[in-house]
């Protein structure tokens, strides 16, 4: 079978792919970058620098940089009753998103429920509620995005959510669906006994980081594969970056796995810079990232900077049936503010509080933090 040979490889074709193609593009590497599409990596053999595609083709290379990112998660992986029944969604490529859209098109004023309570579950959920579709959310955990929302903070959501006539289910799941003739998902069964009508359905339950190929070759740590500063695995012409990275988060001191787009463009251009300054014998400056995370639905838009550890105070505005509500909150471990939340905010404020968890000013009293609220951050 054929053989290429290529200098650099990137493996992937999302984000973190794109911006470390982006990045050699800015680095000057000619002539060009080659795109190779329809082609699935089914064994990855590091020590002899190889790359074997499904079709029995093989691409040498003298760098690898593994892009893979993440698989979602489906229903039908836990052997859920009915769950490859038509109209049921993931989002994760282009084309999934294409298919739900179609199907809000097709299924005018019907009925939408939504698995789960993050990131996904909260946007699409507006985006379904916006497209006239009458639509539930259904999730295990006592309030939405538990990995990062406060009680407090949830609470706004789901009120919020609720006065826009979302219909929330908190502390049951979704244990199999039924379907019609056509083999159209047609009703949610739930744990708790409970029988949802459903024209879509979209499941949002996270994701897991494609690392199968390099089990065994590379060492791994917090399920992703462990990378130096400089994105630089155990295999010195090995880098993995964006989702399947585990690097050493400096401002914590720690190994940590993110799964962001913020993440996966930086880590991205980390990488390449590194590859390069080492080929010309440049020192580049290790990887200093500020955890970010961002959201927006209806009219409402939040950005969350740092670690979601320790103690948390609530501050400003946040009632759901506020016209304009503006809060927020920090989180404070070790009498130092160590993570920001805000709703609402504007850029210099957004700015003002990832100033705040960049830099952990001291706080030792929580009250006076609460009552001072965003004005303590606008100081920093």
């Amino acid at each position: 079978m054929a053989e290429k040979s290529f200098k650099y490889v990137i493996l992937g074709g999302g984000v973190a792919a794109g911006y470390a193609a982006r990045e050699f593009a800015k680095q000057g590497v000619h002539p060009g970058i080659e795109l190779i599409l329809s082609t699935e990596i089914v064994k990855a053999d590091l020590p002899a620098n190889t790359l074997v595609s499904a079709t029995g083709e093989t691409f040498k290379y003298q760098i690898l940089i593994i892009a893979t990112g993440s698989t979602v998660i489906k229903l039908t992986d836990f052997g859920v009753q009915g769950a490859d029944a038509k109209n049921i969604f993931y989002l994760r490529e282009i084309d999934d998103a294409d298919k739900l859209v179609e199907a809000i098109k097709a299924k005018k004023n019907g009925k939408a429920v939504i698995v789960g309570g993050g990131y996904i579950g909260l946007e699409l959920g507006a985006a379904l509620k916006i497209n006239n579709l009458d639509v539930s959310m259904v999730y295990p955990e006592p309030w939405c995005m538990p990995r990062l929302f406060t009680s407090g903070i949830a609470a706004f959501y789901e009120g919020y959510y609720a006065n826009k006539g979302i219909k929330i289910i908190k502390g049951t799941v979704a244990v199999g669906f039924t379907s019609n003739s056509n083999g159209e998902v047609k009703e949610v069964q739930l744990k708790d006994g409970r029988v949802l009508e459903a024209d879509i359905v979209v499941v949002g339950v996270g994701g897991r980081p494609l690392t199968t190929l390099f089990k065994g070759q590379v060492e791994e740590e917090k399920g992703g594969i462990k990378t130096d500063a400089f994105f630089k695995t155990s295999v010195p012409t090995v880098y993995a970056v964006g989702d399947v990275a585990t690097f050493p988060l400096k401002l914590y001191n720690e190994l940590r796995r993110v799964e962001h787009v913020d993440h996966a463009r930086k880590s991205a251009e980390q990488a390449v810079k590194a590859i390069k300054g080492l080929e010309k014998g440049q020192s580049v400056d290790e990887y200093d990232y500020l955890p970010y995370f961002y959201s927006r639905s209806f009219d409402l838009a939040w950005q969350f900077y740092g670690d979601s550890v320790g103690d948390t105070v609530l501050f400003g505005d946040n009632n759901p049936q506020s016209p304009k509500p503006k809060f927020g909150s920090y989180w404070i471990k070790d009498g130092k503010v160590v993570g920001a939340f805000l709703e609402g905010g504007s850029a210099e404020e957004n700015q003002a509080i990832a100033k705040v968890a960049k830099l952990q000013p001291k706080a030792e009293n929580l009250d006076a933090l609460t009552k001072e609220g965003l004005a303590f951050a606008c100081k920093i």
